[in-house]
């Protein structure tokens, strides 16, 4: 049985990393909840592997009540520290209450462009751009501009390395390798 041509950087040794690149990186993500976890997820990853954020997830999500923005907005400074004191997430006290900050700044967002997607997917005209850099990137124009943006809107740990990740998972930037069996046909 032939098997499948994945991205170089997934490892074959871990299911889990391969699931996620076969299901969900660089497919095109238009809710706001799944928006907001991503954006957070890809700041906790800063410094770190992508993998150690992944099998940490469902740490993530029960911190953070299940990424519902609104919640993760009120949530207190008693609450931000005992999600520092779990062992199910990476305990980085920035990173930890950027949370807070992070979803204060997305629901202004969403008042404003009627939704955090809308706001996130006019930087790229709506529609995924299909990238082939003949190098890794670690950004672009795009992720430059929404960068930029998100910190004049009181965001941390959106740095334009970091946006330019979030904007391959949630489909933005389809930078599936030309040999990878998800790479967009042209």
């Amino acid at each position: 049985m032939k098997t499948k041509t994945r991205c170089s950087w997934v490892p074959t040794d871990k299911p889990d990393y391969i699931h996620y690149h076969d299901t969900e990186w660089g497919v095109p993500v238009h809710d706001d909840r799944l928006l907001f976890e991503l954006l957070i997820l890809e700041g906790a990853q800063a410094g770190l592997s992508w993998y150690t954020i992944l099998k940490r997830r469902e740490g993530y999500r029960k911190a953070f009540k299940n990424f519902d923005v609104a919640k993760c907005a009120k949530m207190t400074d008693t609450e931000l520290e005992k999600v520092l004191a779990t062992g199910e997430i990476i305990r980085n006290r920035l990173k930890v209450f950027s949370v807070r900050k992070n979803a204060s700044a997305f629901l202004v967002i969403q008042k404003e462009f009627g939704s955090f997607d809308a706001y996130i997917w006019q930087f790229v005209g709506g529609k995924p751009k299909i990238n082939r850099p003949k190098k890794t990137l670690a950004n672009t124009r795009e992720s430059d501009a929404i960068s930029k943006d998100l910190k004049k809107r009181g965001m941390s740990f959106v740095g334009t390395t970091i946006i330019y990740a979030y904007m391959q998972a949630v489909g933005m930037m389809n930078d599936h390798m030309s040999d990878c069996f998800l790479a967009p046909r042209q």
